[in-house]
């Protein structure tokens, strides 16, 4: 396979087993864990938990990733496309509330066939860093019933600097808009669970408010319909402590500043707790 699927369009050349492109990814879906997590918004984990399945690899290489271990050294087991559509089905008789996929794209393919063979009753989530390709997603319309893109950044400059992807903007902008026109204004269930729709998650980095309310601010003139998830868990790991601005917690102040901006543009969605900024959170990667 020569592989363009995500915004680097590398053209990189991936087997079954491994690849040469960003990620690193071969064709069969590499997994670091697949259980039920309760640590998402509320109505994604719920009571019974969201089954999420965690990939390895990322097309996105953030220095300070909260889960480095299995995005950039792409810890994890590879498992055929079946095991994986065995497994979607496992989660589900075990009564999570949807079917979570945490940085599917570079096995894109190899889940589309896992869902075919087993499609769940229960919504199917694609959880990704937003940096996508339109045409890409046009291929999830009809399989996925929520997307929880990050949108990371309003600057090309800190993208570039943090994330090694100078286009991250131009990419993610057209994309969420493209899984809004796929997913529609948000529905619920009776249970206050999320049936549909997309929720836009945002990480406050430290000394780095001003890119935060940037980001708000494009989120309310773009994305109508979506919801907004502010998360203030950032923990240096990864590679933060190479960079200064990087290596800490965020501040009460920095993050009162955000929700404060946040609460002015009167958008709709959740705000986590400072408490949330623990190692602890950080799932074992046992599969």
């Amino acid at each position: 396979m020569i592989c363009n699927l995500c915004p680097r369009n590398c053209g990189a050349e991936r087997n079954e087993y491994d690849g040469r492109g960003v990620c690193r990814a071969g064709t069969l879906p590499k997994v670091a864990r697949i259980a039920p997590h309760m640590w998402e918004e509320p109505c994604i984990s719920g009571e019974r938990g969201s089954g999420t399945v965690f990939f390895s690899g990322c097309t996105l290489r953030c220095v300070y990733c909260q889960n480095y271990e299995i995005s950039a050294k792409n810890r994890g087991r590879i498992i055929t496309v079946n095991e994986l559509a065995d497994e979607f089905k496992r989660l589900e008789n075990l009564g999570v509330h949807n079917i979570n996929l945490v940085s599917p794209t570079p096995y894109i393919y190899a889940v589309l066939k896992a869902l075919e063979i087993y499609k769940p009753s229960i919504p199917v989530v694609y959880n990704t860093s937003g940096y996508e390709k339109v045409e890409t997603l046009r291929l999830l319309d009809g399989a996925a019933d929520i997307y929880l893109p990050d949108f990371k950044y309003a600057s090309p400059t800190l993208s570039e600097q943090y994330s090694a992807a100078k286009n991250y903007v131009e990419s993610a902008v057209p994309a969420i808009e493209e899984m809004l026109r796929q997913t529609g204004t948000p529905e619920f269930g009776g249970d206050g669970m999320l049936k549909r729709g997309t929720v836009i998650r945002h990480l406050v980095l430290p000394n780095h408010t001003r890119n935060s309310i940037d980001v708000l601010d494009i989120i309310n003139e773009r994305f109508q319909g979506a919801m907004v998830s502010l998360m203030g868990q950032y923990v240096p790991l990864g590679k933060a402590s190479n960079y200064e601005k990087l290596n800490r917690k965020i501040t009460q102040r920095e993050y009162e500043k955000v929700k404060n901006h946040l609460f002015e543009l009167n958008l709709d969605g959740f705000v986590q707790e400072l408490s949330s900024a623990d190692e602890k959170y950080v799932p074992a990667w046992d599969y």
